[in-house]
C-alpha cells in the first residue's frame, strides 16, 4: 500500500516533526477493525489524533478492497463449483449446493436526518444498512453486496443484487449437476421462506406433512446455517460491525464491510479451512454477453417455478434414500 499511495509512508510533517510509520497507520485501522474502538480512543495508545485515526481507517478499508477483491471477493470458476459440489455433498448431502444466501442488517448510528425514515424498518427501530451474503459450508463468503436502506426486506435486496447477473448475461460457468436422475442446468442456493421461487433457489418445506419432507425441512434448514454462522463470525473477528456504524457517508462503509469480508476469507485461506484453492488460470465461463434473445431465455429459466418445484421434490427423495437420519454435525472450531 505504501508504494500505491503516499499516506502510507513514514513523512515529516509541517513542523518537520517524524509522521507515523506504516506500522502504526495500520495497527490503528486494525485495531478499530477488529474491536471496534472510536477513532479518539487510540490517542494515548498511538498518539494519533481522531481524525488522523479515522483516515486511517477508510484508507486501509480501500485499498485493502482495491488490492484484493479480485482474489477474495471472487465468483466461483469451474473448479470452485466442483469442490463446493463435492464438499456440500458429503456434509450436508445436497448435491448441487453452491451455498447459503441471506441478508445481515447493520445499524447506522450516524445516518443523516433526511435519509432515517428510507434506512428504518419497523421490526429494526433504528437506521441500518443490508448485507447480502453467500457463504459456503467452509464459511468463506462467496457473494456480497453491501449498501441498500434498511427498511427493504431480502426478496427486495435479491431484485437489486447482481447475484444472477452472469446467469442471465450467460457469462458463469458450467454448474450443472444431476440429482435423483434429473440433470438440471444450473446450481441452487439454500434460503429462508420470503426469497422468490428461482429454479436456482431451495427452500424449506414450511409445513412438511409426511416423514419425506420432515426430513428434507430438517436437513435443509441445518444445512443453511451455513450463511448464518458466517455473519457470526464475521462479527466476532471484526467487531466495528457488530456495533452502530459512526461514518456518515455509505461509500465509506461499503468500503469497511467489504474490507472486512475480505479479511475475513484470507484468515478462513491461511488456516488452510477453504475448501477452494485460487488458481488465477481457471476458466470463469463466457467473457462475452450471449444474445439479448439468449438472455431473455435465460431470465425465464431462471424464475421458472416449475422447474424450482421439481428441484424440491428431487432433494426430497434424494435425502430421504441417501442420508442417515440425523443432519450432519457442523464444525466447532469456526471461532
Amino acid at each position: 500500500m505504501a508504494q500505491s499511495d503516499p499516506f502510507f509512508t513514514l513523512r515529516n510533517d509541517a513542523r518537520g516533526q517524524r509522521g507515523f510509520s506504516n506500522l502504526q497507520k495500520c495497527t490503528s485501522a486494525i485495531r478499530q477493525l477488529a474491536y471496534g474502538y472510536a477513532p479518539d480512543a487510540l490517542d494515548e495508545y498511538i498518539r494519533m489524533s481522531e481524525r488522523t485515526a479515522r483516515r486511517c481507517l477508510y484508507k486501509f478499508c480501500q485499498w485493502v478492497v482495491k488490492l484484493y477483491s479480485k482474489r477474495y471477493l471472487r465468483k466461483p470458476n469451474v473448479n470452485d463449483v466442483q469442490k463446493l459440489y463435492q464438499a456440500h455433498e458429503q456434509r450436508h448431502g445436497f448435491p448441487g449446493m453452491l451455498g447459503s444466501i441471506d441478508c445481515m442488517h447493520w445499524q447506522w448510528q450516524n445516518c443523516p436526518v433526511a435519509w432515517q425514515g428510507q434506512y428504518t424498518r419497523g421490526d429494526q427501530g433504528h437506521p441500518t444498512i443490508i448485507l447480502e451474503a453467500v457463504a459456503s459450508q467452509d464459511l468463506w463468503i462467496w457473494h456480497a453486496f453491501f449498501g441498500l436502506p434498511g427498511s427493504l426486506n431480502d426478496l427486495n435486496i435479491i431484485y437489486q443484487s447482481q447475484i444472477f447477473d452472469d446467469v442471465v448475461a450467460g457469462t458463469g460457468p458450467d454448474t450443472s449437476f444431476t440429482v435423483s436422475g434429473v440433470e438440471y442446468r444450473r446450481g441452487y442456493y439454500l434460503a429462508d421462506g420470503i426469497y422468490p421461487t428461482y429454479s436456482t433457489i431451495v427452500k424449506t418445506v414450511p409445513h412438511p406433512t409426511d416423514d419425506k419432507r420432515k426430513k428434507f425441512a430438517k436437513f435443509q434448514e441445518g444445512a443453511r446455517k451455513d450463511i448464518e454462522r458466517a455473519f457470526g463470525v464475521l462479527q466476532k473477528k471484526w467487531h466495528i460491525i457488530s456495533i452502530p456504524a459512526r461514518s456518515q457517508t455509505p461509500r465509506r462503509l461499503r468500503h469497511i464491510m467489504y474490507a472486512c469480508i475480505i479479511l475475513h476469507n484470507m484468515i478462513i485461506e491461511d488456516e488452510g479451512r477453504a475448501i477452494c484453492d485460487y488458481d488465477e488460470n481457471a476458466s470463469t465461463g463466457n467473457s462475452v454477453p450471449v444474445s439479448e434473445q439468449e438472455q431473455d431465455l435465460n431470465a425465464f429459466a431462471l424464475r421458472n417455478e416449475y422447474t424450482h418445484h421439481n428441484l424440491q421434490a428431487d432433494l426430497v427423495e434424494h435425502i430421504w434414500n441417501n442420508t442417515e437420519n440425523e443432519p450432519a454435525h457442523h464444525m466447532e472450531d469456526d471461532d
